[in-house]
């Protein structure tokens, strides 16, 4: 006989039930509440949140993997939607979400009903419960922080390049979830009215539709991590990123109804590296450094210009290391702490610039809709650490030892220069000019930023150190 859980979950967000309602009722919405630390793949998407829409996603729990599709149903808006189980990791599952007005705000409430079976009881019960307990708080916790950034935004129509990516893609739900309007740029025929087709190293076939936009973001560029700095490797990564930005930059220039802002991804690369200990933070007015990255960043800001001289507000946000427990850095990294064999990497004493993913898409939001937001702009967190503050917090918040260093000779074997400039060496730079700009970082240290990434609670996070 099948027992029957239930699990409560409630809250009060920053915002009107009605706005609370809508926010879940966009496009966007389910990536926005799946959890970052969670290895979740949306398959298929039926509308929103309507009678009979649905969503089927892959979910993974260690070396297994489980189709969970849900349908929605008993619509009440904007009071109450539900989800049931059509197909997944649990024998059955009803999840209603309500929302009520509050004094404070809107009351925001979870309510599930599920029965162990497939994949959830290779799991067990008392794992299960707490996983769900942990997404729940993740959930509500952004719901309300994206509703407080979105409280004092306008409307805006996006194009997005380069939005399948890491950034893109969080940065298109962030966008959508608060009302605006986005339109990604894509390889392939496009199959919604919120496509455009283009070829990145040719042509954009019909540039007509990319008149009337308000803003366009360029965040196009092969991964520089992706492997050794062959030749070819090298000119993916220029291309990718120079001739994408260009071909942008030259379109826009040339429509009768260009947008205001043009958004065109950099890197704190362009301040070239340093080993040892760090110097001062940069700001943006330091003049370009030397090695191979701060020459991509260079032409890459250089190849907006076309849509600079046509008198379009063009930024450029630098950004570091953008953490993320799916990607990046940290994705590589977090197996290897969990087991223990973390470590220094040539000493730790070479500076790194961190910047949560969330604070990377509230800030890209915030540059192009502020209206004297021009020029270069270094996306980073304010905390300065070096390798070794980054190692230490992090295998404090997996609670593992950090005892395998790497030394610096081995990465140059193993990576070449890739190794030297991405892990030997890096940057000391400051968000100040963004901070006086009026930005408030959600997370403005490097542990917090972590243990958000990692779903850590603050007790969690004391209880760690």
């Amino acid at each position: 006989m099948s027992i029957s859980h239930q699990l409560d979950y409630e809250s009060i967000v920053p915002a009107s039930q009605q706005a609370t309602f809508d926010w879940h009722s966009r496009p966007g919405a389910f990536q926005r509440l799946a959890p970052p630390w969670e290895r979740l793949e949306i398959i298929d998407q039926r509308g929103t949140i309507g009678e009979g829409d649905g969503v089927t996603v892959r979910l993974r729990r260690g070396p297994f993997h489980a189709t969970w599709q849900l349908q929605h149903q008993g619509t009440r808006p904007p009071e109450e939607f539900r989800d049931t189980q059509v197909s997944g990791p649990y024998r059955s599952w009803e999840h209603v979400h309500s929302f009520q007005d509050d004094p404070a705000g809107a009351r925001m409430r979870d309510a599930v009903t599920y029965q162990i079976g497939g994949l959830s009881s290779l799991v067990g019960a008392k794992r299960t419960r707490k996983i769900l307990e942990r997404t729940f708080w993740y959930r509500h916790q952004r719901v309300a922080r994206d509703l407080a950034r979105h409280s004092s935004s306008q409307r805006l129509r996006v194009l997005i390049g380069g939005a399948s990516g890491v950034i893109g893609t969080a940065l298109a739900a962030f966008l959508t979830t608060g009302g605006h309007e986005v339109v990604r740029l894509v390889r392939r025929k496009p199959e919604s009215p919120f496509e455009i087709e283009w070829n990145p190293a040719h042509e954009i076939p019909n540039p007509e539709l990319l008149e009337g936009f308000d803003a366009v973001v360029s965040l196009s560029g092969e991964n520089i991590g992706g492997g050794r700095w062959t030749r070819r490797r090298r000119e993916a990564i220029v291309t990718s990123r120079v001739a994408t930005t260009a071909l942008l930059a030259r379109t826009l220039a040339g429509l009768r109804y260009p947008p205001k802002v043009f958004y065109s991804q950099s890197a704190v690369g362009y301040y070239g590296s340093v080993a040892g200990d760090p110097p001062p933070p940069l700001g943006e007015d330091a003049p370009l450094g030397e090695g191979f990255l701060a020459e991509v960043c260079r032409d890459w800001e250089a190849a907006a210009d076309p849509a600079r001289e046509a008198g379009i507000r063009v930024v450029h946000g630098r950004t570091g290391v953008v953490l993320d427990p799916g990607s990046s850095l940290l994705g590589r990294l977090l197996p290897l702490f969990r087991l223990g064999l973390g470590g220094v990497v040539a000493g730790g004493r070479q500076p790194l610039c961190w910047i949560g993913l969330d604070d990377v898409v509230g800030a890209i939001a915030f540059l192009i809709q502020h209206p004297s937001a021009s020029g270069p702009y270094n996306l980073v967190g304010p905390e300065q650490v070096d390798n070794r503050a980054f190692t230490k917090e992090l295998a404090s918040l997996v609670r593992r030892p950090a005892l395998a260093p790497v030394p610096g000779f081995a990465l140059r074997l193993a990576m070449g220069e890739m190794g030297v400039e991405l892990a030997v060496r890096g940057q000391s730079v400051s968000p100040q000019r963004l901070q006086d700009l009026g930005f408030t970082f959600q997370e403005p240290n490097l542990r917090g930023a972590l243990a958000w990434e990692l779903g850590l609670e603050r007790e969690e996070v004391a209880a760690a150190r």
